[in-house]
């Protein structure tokens, strides 16, 4: 399996990453919110504020 951050071969210690660096790196991906799953609440909470913005007025 390669790593998903460095593309190089996964190490069993750090599975599926190579290393400690590029598990962190992920887990800072993660953090930062840049990973995010999807979900119809998601959609409906977003919609629904721009429904209760001024600005966008049907």
């Amino acid at each position: 399996m390669t790593c998903p951050i460095c593309q190089k071969e996964g190490q069993a210690r750090y599975r599926p990453f190579c290393s400690r660096r590029c598990a962190d790196i992920d887990l800072a991906h993660w953090l930062r919110g840049n990973y995010a799953i999807p979900t119809e609440e998601s959609a409906m909470v977003a919609s629904s504020e721009t429904d209760k913005d001024p600005v966008f007025r049907h």
